[in-house]
């Protein structure tokens, strides 16, 4: 019976795993629409310098895109490194989602805090936050697999 619990348990923090992987692609890939369609990073960032020529607002963007795309790529990076752990039995699977659990609340908790030199916060909060979404399929997994163990 606890074998069975212990199963369906590892199964289910696997599944968090591959959802936190695909809201990671997200989060990697909406600012590319976002340049595209809503401009709200172009938009948070002609609010915090008004006197901004167009095209460095388009420099800031493309420069932000770079840095997330980065952060998206690391981030899929750790997710199926974990994957692949957790599926061959690794024992060292847990301390590896913890670590990248803890970098990854870092990385969102600065999107969503740190200020730039306009006063505001730099990056466009919705952005911020799309980081934070991973996040949670993240800490379910590190739950369910420690519960598992």
């Amino acid at each position: 019976m606890t074998t069975l619990k212990q199963r369906s348990r590892t199964r289910t923090a696997l599944a968090m795993m591959y959802i936190g992987a695909g809201l990671t692609s997200i989060a990697a890939l909406f600012p590319f629409v976002d340049r595209a369609t809503t401009t709200v990073l172009a938009d948070h960032i002609k609010a915090g310098y008004p006197a901004y020529a167009p095209g460095a607002i388009d420099t800031a963007v493309t420069a932000y895109l770079v840095i997330l795309s980065v952060v998206g790529a690391l981030g899929l990076l750790g997710w199926m490194g974990t994957i692949w752990a957790a599926r061959a039995g690794k024992r060292w699977t847990f301390p590896l989602a913890i670590g990248l659990l803890g970098l990854a609340l870092c990385v969102a908790i600065a999107a969503l805090t740190v200020q730039d030199t306009s006063g505001d916060v730099g990056l466009a909060p919705l952005l911020g936050w799309l980081l934070v979404l991973p996040c949670v399929p993240g800490l379910a997994a590190v739950v369910l697999w420690r519960r598992a163990g």
